[in-house]
């Protein structure tokens, strides 16, 4: 066979094409784009795993699904959509987690190649080890908003995913943030990306936020598009399922003919602090086991002096040509550093709609959110603090609410495809063997150097000291008098080092996971959990133990060398262990060009919300109980002791700024 790129026009290209058989694991914003491209490049034999159904904000930019697809398995209706492109493509689609003990070892050894459309960092290190162990060949993938990327991982000729260190995000679920939220981020997303939407932005515009209620949630009323008649036998759904549709209808967020701003004001207060939130209230199952909120009306007592002392009002600390409109200077709560009580909130929110229709209305309808517009940004803050209150979530200063508000990041159609390019780009030199043609390709926001947007790079030798791919042992610093080994096993194994079915030993002692243990380990399992490491049986876990950590269903193995340390400092390592030596601290990529996507998690394709903290710490749950687990269990034997660096990085050197991606 020939060199690159004469080699990708060859007939034995064409073959090695059209023989192939590839895995692709997500059918998301990367995934759509990546399937399309595989089948008109002449891919036949597919197989593609996605655990999620589609949802109305996936339809802006994940094309192969439409309106009556919401509810269905994005991976088959995915593969049911390119196989009109191509009628005798073989796919095959799996609705399911690529974690899942079906799709073991034997399971990737039977493919040439395996792709990743993945944003779970957990899921892309289980498949990064799997891979390995089958020594089958992987593209990774990952997009940020205009950023993007796509790096090819060659067992014993290219790093690993795992050679180099991640940003860990945190997650969070849209509907999360519609309904349930618990962190001040939430409502900060929900204040800009959706309510402010509504409010000043086009009224044909679909947010990510925008969800009509969907046959996920049995408790609201049928998706966009969808009938609003009951079931057969449920004669009384239909007013109820009515009732949900109308909460739903951007519409309701316009101001109405002959409205006066105030009145229009007042109206959208009440309806999404009071009817929106007593709608959620009604979703019973919500609150089983979390606060339920607080509805908010203009008419209660501690708000009412507010709204009528507002409507007298006529903006006297502002006058016309003095500066930028602004909300905080018409009601004298200029202090940006100060937290907002109830009342100042309200007055913000209800000043910043009137002073957007009397002095803005030219932008209403077209406004797009700017952290240096100073009316958005206080009515963001305002509206966020607002719900914040309903649910008992800490309210945020002006100053920290423009921090939190301007690093949001919506993914891009355009960016998802062109990554999906560079993927099949690197596929056929994989298959076609040409791997010294093989290139870590990077999408910029901006031309740099050269001009081009486009850099490829050499890909990276595996590094000698990977704790997966190459020998690796970690030192591991913690207070062994006060870390539980079930706190242990969540936040240090998988929390931090992304082991799914671990097997411990220290000298005598073994703990183990899997579906097969008998009563008597199950039983020891539980009653060894909420012990402290240096309590546990055969002589526990303390300074100078080496604990040997194996997970079998991902071949993976490290070794950790226990340092007990009672006065860790709980700020840089709040949650209690500190893990070095072949794990370096997370840092930029130098190697990677300046302004890619290469040390940021991709957007994600589940159409969640992510944080991404320059300090990571990943919330686990700490709770005694016995772990679920699949593969590769280990007997005991009967002796046995049971037991960023500018703007166009997205500031991610900032030490106070958390990068918020939606997708």
């Amino acid at each position: 066979m020939g060199t690159w790129p004469a080699l990708a026009r060859s007939q034995e290209a064409k073959n090695k094409i059209k023989d192939a058989k590839v895995l692709c694991v997500g059918a998301g914003g990367i995934g759509c784009e990546l399937l399309k491209t595989l089948v008109l490049t002449g891919f036949v034999h597919i197989h593609v795993i996605d655990m999620d159904t589609i949802e109305t904000s996936n339809l802006n930019r994940q094309f192969l699904f439409r309106k009556h697809h919401v509810g269905e398995s994005k991976a088959k209706v995915a593969a049911e959509a390119v196989k009109r492109f191509r009628p005798n493509a073989r796919i095959q689609a799996d609705q399911g987690n690529v974690k899942e003990p079906q799709y073991d070892v034997d399971f990737f050894k039977s493919f040439d190649l395996v792709m990743n459309g993945l944003d779970n960092l957990e899921a892309r290190r289980h498949v990064n080890r799997l891979c390995l162990a089958a020594e089958t060949p992987l593209i990774e993938s990952g997009t940020a908003g205009y950023l993007g990327q796509a790096t090819v991982h060659i067992r014993g000729k290219t790093e690993c995913f795992e050679c180099r260190p991640k940003q860990a995000p945190k997650t969070y679920p849209v509907c999360t943030i519609r309904n349930t939220p618990d962190k001040p981020i939430h409502c900060i997303v929900w204040a800009k990306d959706l309510l402010f939407q509504r409010l000043f932005g086009r009224a044909d515009a679909v947010t990510d936020l925008d969800e009509g209620a969907g046959p996920s949630d049995p408790t609201q009323g049928p998706a966009d598009g969808q009938s609003g008649a009951a079931p057969d036998g449920q004669s009384g759904a239909a007013p109820q399922a009515a009732g949900e549709q109308e909460a739903e209808d951007p519409s309701a967020f316009l101001q109405q003919a002959g409205e006066a701003p105030d009145a229009y004001a007042h109206r959208i207060f009440d309806r999404v602090y009071g009817h929106d939130i007593e709608r959620v209230l009604r979703m019973e199952d919500l609150w089983q086991a979390r606060k339920p909120p607080t509805a908010l009306h203009l008419a209660d007592p501690q708000l009412a002096a507010v709204a009528k002392q507002l409507d007298s009002s006529n903006s006297h600390r502002q006058a016309d040509g003095a500066g930028p409109i602004s909300a905080c200077k018409a009601t004298g709560l200029t202090d940006q550093h100060k937290d907002w009580s109830l009342q100042e909130n309200t007055q913000i929110f209800l000043k910043a709609i009137q002073l957007f229709l009397q002095h803005r209305s030219q932008d209403v309808g077209a406004a797009v959110f700017d952290k240096d517009d100073d009316l958005a940004v206080e009515f963001v803050t305002a509206a966020a603090n607002l719900r914040s209150i309903a649910y008992d979530i800490p309210t945020q200063s002006l100053f920290a609410a423009k921090g939190m508000a301007g690093n949001i990041i919506h993914a891009i159609a355009t960016t998802n495809a062109i990554i999906a390019g560079f993927i099949v780009v690197e596929a056929i030199k994989v298959l076609t063997g040409a791997h010294e043609a093989c290139k870590a390709s990077f999408l910029m926001q901006r031309p740099v150097g050269n001009r081009f947007l486009i850099q490829p790079l050499e890909p990276n030798e595996p590094a000698k000291d990977c704790m997966v791919c190459g020998t690796a042992q970690l030192q591991l610093t913690l207070n062994t008098a006060a870390m539980t080994l079930a706190q242990f096993v969540n936040k240090v194994l998988k929390g931090s080092l992304s082991v799914h079915q671990p097997t411990i030993m220290c000298d005598d002692f073994v703990y183990e996971e899997g579906d097969d243990l008998d009563e008597e380990e199950l039983a020891a399992n539980a009653a060894n959990l909420p012990k402290a490491l240096q309590a546990l049986p055969g002589g526990g876990l303390k300074h100078g133990s080496i604990v040997q950590v194996d997970d079998q269903a991902q071949h993976f193995k490290v070794s950790l060398v226990v340092s007990h340390q009672e006065d860790l400092d709980e700020e840089e390592f709040p949650e209690g262990f500190k893990l070095s030596g072949a794990v370096p601290e997370a840092q930029p990529d130098t190697e990677a060009p300046e302004g890619t996507a290469a040390n940021l998690p991709v957007a994600d394709d589940e159409d969640d919300c992510m944080i991404v903290e320059p300090k990571t710490s990943k919330k686990s749950d700490s709770s005694a109980g016995v772990f679920s687990s699949a593969n590769g269990k280990r007997k005991r034997s009967a002796e046995t002791s049971l037991g960023a660096d500018t703007d166009k990085k997205l500031k991610l050197s900032k030490p106070d700024g958390d990068v918020i991606m939606l997708d």
